[in-house]
């Protein structure tokens, strides 16, 4: 059933493709149907899983000689995250119903990119993880640099780069790990019992983990994402924030910690207070949470606000691997999937509802337009975003930052206390985004004044795929925050596998 979830996705965008060019209304429905399908199948593939370990769905060999299959598994992590991808789909082609240019061409390249992300998550043999990993860059490219808006080349090529710098390290390292191994298997399972020496991983580690991390938005390598954001149309936004960059993450945990175990060893000596990879990259972690909320707060763009929160909100992930024990991650894999949630929530809300009314996202423009007069849905949509995205109890958000901050504080209680200044931080930048887009007291000039009572410049009415995403994407977050059992209860078994081996 969750084979379908990739299939389903190429067919859509052959077949998007190939529809004749000005039938935008049939473009939008297809996609449409092939996203729900999509999610039909992700969702069932999620409640038939429950209760089971990991589970091959598919296993044929693909180059013999070499060992490669094509082996698609399953267990509690990848079904959390084939489930947020099918919800992310359908809530991306909702947020671009508005699309009038080359429809049917959007839509092709945006399926394009659910299917290599669906297979991403799927894949349990390295080569195959690694040729969907690089399925999805390219369609992200062009769905920035030619519906993208501001800097729209730029953001393109700078996510590009970035990602096949990353992808390089990624390939060198699985590379070596193959021939090292001597096992003649790309299988992740059969790597992860090779006993690779202590020696390699210990290299091999931070270089795989790295190129991983940069799509994961890490600090310093975050550069590409608030760019790519804001160049990205809404729907790519919510992609890129939402499933995207959890590719990364996912990477960082299923290739790097899990092949790689003990190159998180301690190095037997310390440099700067750091003694191994795993002190590294969790002061990485910890300096992009505080650093990406610190930006946050300073940004006049609306977007970039956004853009830049997503770095601080993936650096909880990126933490919460660090900590090596079960709650921490644990809590990383569920804030994977509430960030997904979230920040696709935020995303549409800056970049379509407000921006494509307002045609600005500067806030200093927006606080004399009283939006939350004129646009009270978009208002109050962003007020529950807000909250959800600051971790407030009752949104899935506050179990997953909960869960990595225990889990930090059992290694290094300062990790916990640092991550902790980076939450107070959040929840400034969000409430002066608030007050200046929506609640703000500034009057506005009598310029903008005549202009509101022109029918003209009327904002226009909110529409039913806008309404419909937003309480999907409210609902789940509110759900899983009121019951995060539903996702724990997969979630916990296949870390305590992968922790103590893979074995289920």
């Amino acid at each position: 059933m969750l084979a379908w979830t990739i299939y389903l996705s190429f067919a859509g965008a052959l077949v998007e493709a190939l529809l004749p060019k000005g039938k935008n209304a049939l473009a939008r429905w297809f996609a449409l149907a092939v996203a729900v399908l999509g999610l039909l199948h992700a969702f069932g593939g999620f409640v038939h899983g429950m209760g089971q370990g990991r589970v091959v769905i598919v296993d044929l060999a693909w180059v013999p000689s070499m060992g490669i299959h094509y082996l698609l598994a399953a267990d509690g992590i990848s079904r959390v995250l084939v489930l947020l991808t099918g919800l992310a789909a359908v809530a991306g082609v909702l947020f671009s119903w508005n699309i009038e240019v080359r429809t049917n061409e959007f839509f092709a390249f945006y399926l394009a990119l659910i299917g290599g992300v669906y297979g991403v998550f799927l894949s349990f043999d390295v080569f195959l993880l690694f040729v969907f990993y690089e399925i999805a860059i390219v369609p992200k490219y062009f769905l920035i640099a030619i519906w993208g808006s501001t800097r729209r080349e730029y953001g393109a090529m700078k996510l590009a780069l970035y990602s096949f710098v990353g992808s390089a390290m990624v390939l060198i390292g699985l590379l070596a790990a193959y021939t090292t191994s001597g096992s003649h298997s790309t299988s992740m399972i059969d790597l992860a019992h090779a006993g690779l020496p202590v020696s390699f991983q210990m290299w091999c580690f931070p270089l795989v983990f790295t190129g991983f991390a940069i799509l994961a938005g890490m600090w310093p390598f975050h550069t590409w994402a608030p760019t790519g954001h804001v160049a990205a149309p809404t729907a790519a936004s919510m992609l890129l924030a939402g499933v995207v960059m959890k590719l990364g993450a996912y990477g960082c945990l299923r290739v790097g910690i899990w092949l790689f175990p003990h190159g998180l060893d301690p190095w037997g000596f310390s440099l700067l207070g750091l003694g191994s990879w795993r002190d590294v990259f969790a002061l990485l972690a910890v300096i992009g949470i505080v650093y990406g909320a610190l930006v946050a707060l300073a940004q006049t763009d609306f977007k970039f606000v956004i853009g830049y929160s997503s770095v601080s909100h993936m650096g909880f992930v990126l933490l919460g691997l660090m900590t090596l024990n079960q709650i921490g991650v644990t809590g990383a894999v569920l804030q994977m999937f509430s960030h997904g949630i979230i920040a696709g929530l935020l995303f549409a809300i800056v970049g379509r509802i407000v921006y494509e009314r307002t045609h600005t996202r500067q806030l200093a423009e927006l606080e004399t337009m009283h939006l939350g007069r004129r646009l009270p849905f978009a208002a109050w949509a962003f007020v529950i975003a807000g909250m959800a995205s600051m971790g407030l109890p009752g949104f899935s958000g506050f179990v997953a930052e909960l869960q990595v901050l225990v889990g930090a504080w059992m290694v290094r209680p300062w990790w916990t206390i640092a991550a902790g200044i980076g939450i107070v931080i959040g929840v400034a930048y969000t409430w002066r985004a608030l007050q200046k887009a929506f609640f703000s007291d500034v009057l506005p000039t009598a310029h903008v004044l005549e202009q509101e009572h022109e029918p003209s410049h009327r904002l226009a009415a909110i529409t039913w795929p806008e309404i419909t995403g937003v309480i999907m994407l409210t609902g789940v977050s509110l759900f899983v925050g009121l019951y995060p059992r539903i996702l724990l209860d997969t979630i916990e078994p296949a870390v305590k596998a992968l922790l103590a081996g893979g074995g289920q």
